[in-house]
Parts: C-alpha cells; sequence; structure tokens
C-alpha cells in the first residue's frame, strides 16, 4: 500500500468520537459494538511523580541536555519544592536509566548519542514487532482496539500545531505503549515501560531535528498499515518508522546545536 494511500484510508475513517456517535444510531449498535467506556478515575500524583514529570519534560524539551549534571537542591530551588521529593525522583530516574550518577562527578542527565540511540532502537524493534505481530493474530487491529491509537495520534496533531516538543513526545509514547498492550504480552509491555521514560526524551530531541507535522505523518501512515494486518508490510513500515527514521537523526548534532544556541542564549 502506498503512503498517500494509507492516509486516505486513515483521513476517510471518523474519528474515536465520531465512531462511537455513528454506532450508538444504528438498530444493532448495542449487539455489534461493545459498550462506550466508563469515566476513568484520576490517578493522585505525588511530588515525586511531579519532580520526575517536570525533569523528563526539561529533557525532551532541550532545556536541560544529555550530559548535564542535574543539582538537587538547584532543582528543587526551581520547581518550588523541598529536596526531598526531587531526591527521590531522581533515584526513581536513576532507576530506569535517565540519570546516572557519578563518583566526584554527581548526577547528570544520561547520554544520548547516536549509537546509544541505535541501541534502544534494536531492543524497541524487537519488542514492538513482536506486540504487533501479536495484537494482529489476535484480531486487534481493528474497530474500538484502535481507539487508543487514534487518541494519541490526535493528541500529537493538536501538540504539533501548538509547536509543544514535549507534548509531541508525551503522546508519541502513548501511540506505542497502546500498541504494545494490544500484543497482549504483559511481560513484553513491562520491558517497554522500563525503557519509556529514555524513548520520551529522544522523541522529544527528535523534533528539534526534523518537523512536528512529519512525526504525525509518520504514526499515521504506520496506524493505517497496522490496520491492514498485513505483517509483512507492519514489519516493513515500524523498520522505517523505528529504525530507518532514526538513523537518518543525527541526534550529536542536534544535541550539540541546542548547547549552542542555549550559551548564546545564557546571561
Amino acid at each position: 500500500m502506498r503512503t498517500s494511500g494509507r492516509r486516505q484510508a486513515l483521513a476517510a475513517r471518523p474519528g474515536p468520537e465520531a465512531a462511537r456517535t455513528l454506532a450508538a444510531t444504528r438498530p444493532d449498535a448495542g449487539a455489534a459494538h461493545p459498550p462506550a467506556p466508563d469515566w476513568k478515575p484520576l490517578q493522585p500524583q505525588t511530588l515525586v511523580d511531579l519532580a520526575i514529570e517536570a525533569i523528563i519534560a526539561a529533557a525532551a524539551a532541550g532545556l536541560v541536555l544529555p550530559g548535564d549534571r542535574l543539582v538537587e537542591a538547584e532543582l528543587a530551588r526551581k520547581l518550588g519544592v523541598s529536596r526531598v521529593p526531587v531526591r527521590e525522583a531522581l533515584r526513581l530516574l536513576e532507576s530506569q536509566g535517565v540519570v546516572v550518577n557519578e563518583p566526584y562527578k554527581g548526577i547528570r542527565l544520561r547520554e544520548v548519542s547516536n549509537a546509544r540511540v541505535a541501541d534502544l532502537i534494536e531492543a524497541r524493534i524487537a519488542l514492538e514487532a513482536t506486540a504487533t505481530a501479536r495484537a494482529v493474530a489476535a484480531g486487534r487491529n481493528t474497530g474500538p482496539h484502535l481507539a487508543p491509537l487514534e487518541a494519541a495520534v490526535a493528541e500529537m496533531e493538536l501538540m504539533a500545531a501548538r509547536g509543544d516538543s514535549y507534548g509531541v513526545a508525551v503522546a508519541d509514547t502513548r501511540f506505542h505503549r497502546a500498541l504494545c498492550r494490544l500484543g497482549g504480552n504483559s511481560v513484553t509491555v513491562d520491558l517497554w515501560e522500563t525503557l519509556a521514560p529514555q524513548f520520551t526524551i529522544i522523541f522529544g530531541l527528535a523534533t528539534l531535528g526534523k518537523s512536528m507535522p512529519d512525526v504525525v505523518d509518520e504514526h499515521r501512515d504506520l496506524l493505517a498499515v497496522f490496520e491492514t494486518g498485513d505483517i509483512a508490510e507492519i514489519e516493513r513500515s515500524l523498520d522505517d518508522h523505528i529504525t530507518v527514521m532514526n538513523h537518518a537523526m543525527d541526534y550529536d548534532a542536534i544535541i550539540a546545536r541546542r548547547r549552542a544556541e542555549r550559551e548564546r542564549a545564557s546571561p
């Protein structure tokens, strides 16, 4: 299937809200479609959660860059909290591989290099290819199963229109998290989640090297191919989206350019 055809197919399909409205008006709506989702309770966030989110957001937006030192007292001052939640946030981020604590150097944001991204890509493509194949085999690549993916693309498009690199990165992460969950293998999902914070930062840095609308289009294409159920085509699209696109990005140059811009802007 050609890319233009994939986009036309996706554009012709109503969004999740419109689809539910249309289904409700059909005589056999109750029999043919599952009930509409109920309200989901909000998850409480602690100061630690908020500190983690703030640090990842700053890294995804290039406010702090790989290799930068993260000083506990300074972060607490900037975030307007005590040092206790910041200390715990940094400890958890270290366990997730987002920051590293080196003797005599302190805590630093983990380096993001072309070589490091290549290693992460190798692990990520294995997890997502397995998940999508399982999802297709179980018939979870059509209909209401696509709602989380469609919602993530819609959010990504909105964030791209706002020029919000962190917002695009979060929506990008949600898309691929939903894709993994459709596979139905909890171990695959758990493994993917251990890398998710690092993915979010990389997704954000990628928006500094290519246009955000292009990022949205890549996910629209992938979603359209996933719906076809053609395993070979899905694998090719995943490889193009994850491997080829990322290898085309020069993360070393992106970070160096952003660091130079930051230094010029500093008083």
